[in-house]
């Protein structure tokens, strides 16, 4: 028995909905597929998302206000009536024709939470070079490397975990902002040393952004992170910038980073956004800017 739980801003999620439901009914699996619009305000998606609600075993509902990504997601789980909850993001689609029934496959007594991984299609658009890159060889990494790091490379875009267990855990509504939501829960994970079972199993990350505005998200993440560490929800050893970072902080080189960034920003932004963007440099460009949100730590 499986609840699919999908939060939805602003994305027509029709189709993902209709995808996975043609694949319970192949399965023959006791199913239900809800999915929640956090107070949207684009009525076109109303329109083409209104149409889950004429789908067996499906419902499509509408905030009467933005809740935020954590607390809607904890409300989907509050909703579901089954034992296993699926959490997929709105943007995300199944790779294979049998994705439901290896997640089915994966479900035993032995397992709490299960991660089929991320794929990225191929995109060779300048415009969004940047993200592709980064979810290519960031993000879509095969099972054997995930299962080096079964917490760091753990994504809450498309998840599977017991109910009993996700309500130990749940999503912190304390958290604000944008990025990292990942690395919090699967802290949350790790401290109460529930393991993460990998699977070769992944979702595909449709909805990629423009260099420029994933820059800008990327900002933002870090301003998250730095946020999270200060107040204790996440340790310095579960993001690899993080703990980068602390690494220089406290060998008082911090300064040297800041000024890396400063002198060499226009140029590293021009690299960033085009259409072989340099990895390395996108570190150096977070670090730098990372650095430049506590100037006096150095």
């Amino acid at each position: 028995m499986i609840s699919i739980l999908i939060p939805t801003y602003n994305y027509n999620v029709f189709p993902l909905a209709e995808n996975l439901q043609k694949q319970c009914e192949i399965a023959a699996v006791a199913y239900e597929i809800i999915v929640l619009d956090d107070a949207s305000t684009d009525k076109k998606s109303f329109e083409k998302n209104s149409k889950i609600n004429s789908l067996k075993q499906c419902s499509f509902q509408i905030l009467d206000e933005n809740i935020g990504r954590s607390k809607i997601r904890n409300q989907l789980a509050e909703k579901a009536n089954y034992n296993w909850l699926l959490f997929l993001d709105a943007d995300t689609f199944p790779s294979s024709s049998e994705f439901i029934s290896k997640y089915l496959d994966a479900f035993s007594n032995k397992t709490s939470v299960i991660f089929g991984g991320i794929d990225y299609p191929k995109n060779n658009s300048e415009n969004f070079s940047l993200r592709y890159k980064y979810g290519s060889e960031r993000e879509s990494l095969p099972l054997a490397e995930r299962l080096k790091n079964p917490y760091r490379s753990f994504i809450t875009m498309g998840f599977a975990i017991r109910k009993e267990v996700f309500q130990k855990i749940k999503f912190n509504e304390k958290l604000a902002g944008y990025g990292y939501e990942d690395s919090v829960f699967g802290y949350e994970l790790q401290k109460n040393n529930i393991p993460i079972h990998h699977i070769d199993n992944p979702v595909i990350h449709l909805n990629l952004e423009t260099n420029e505005v994933f820059i800008k998200k990327s900002q933002l993440a870090l301003q998250n992170l730095l946020n999270f560490y200060e107040s204790g929800v996440i340790n310095g050893e579960m993001v690899r910038i993080l703990k980068t970072y602390l690494k220089l902080k406290n060998w008082n080189l911090l300064f040297a980073i800041r000024g890396f960034f400063c002198v060499f920003k226009k140029p590293v932004l021009k690299n960033l956004n085009s259409p072989k963007p340099s990895l390395f440099l996108f570190d150096l460009y977070r670090l730098g800017y990372l650095s430049s949100l506590k100037p006096k730590d150095a």
